[in-house]
C-alpha cells in the first residue's frame, strides 16, 4: 500500500561545494549575508539607512573554510587544506568540516554541484 522512497546515499567527502550567499570580511573574519526579505515589495520597505541582510559571523576556521569553497574542490580537498593550516586545532577534521558543510547546506548558503538538479 505505501511505497517507500528510496534514498540516494553521497559520500560527504567526494561532494563539490558552491556558495550560493554572499560574504563581507571584517577583521579578517567572513560574515555570510543573508537577504532579509527575498520580495522586492518588503525590500523596499526597508529604510535606506538599515541593512538589507542579516549577517552570520564566522569564527576562524569556519572562514577558511567559507573561502576555499569554490566550486572547484571536493570537501576531501579542503579538510586536507585545513588541515595543513590549523594543524591538531581542528582534530578531528573530517568530522568537523563535514557538520559545518552539511550546515551551509541545510540553511541553504551552499549547494553540491553533483546534488544540482537540472531544470
Amino acid at each position: 500500500m505505501f511505497s517507500k522512497k528510496k534514498r540516494e546515499v553521497y559520500n560527504l567527502l567526494e561532494l563539490t561545494p558552491v556558495r550560493i550567499n554572499e560574504h563581507e570580511e571584517n577583521d579578517g573574519l567572513i560574515r555570510i549575508l543573508i537577504p532579509k526579505f527575498k520580495n522586492k515589495f518588503f525590500i523596499s520597505l526597508i529604510p535606506k539607512n538599515r541593512s538589507k541582510h542579516i549577517r552570520i559571523k564566522l569564527d576562524d576556521i569556519g572562514t577558511a573554510t567559507w573561502l576555499m569553497i569554490d566550486g572547484n574542490k571536493k570537501v576531501k580537498d579542503i579538510v586536507e587544506e585545513l588541515r595543513a593550516s590549523f594543524a591538531d586545532k581542528i582534530e578531528p577534521a573530517e568530522e568537523r568540516v563535514s557538520k559545518f558543510i552539511g550546515g551551509l547546506n541545510l540553511h541553504n548558503f551552499i549547494y553540491f554541484k553533483e546534488l544540482k538538479k537540472e531544470k
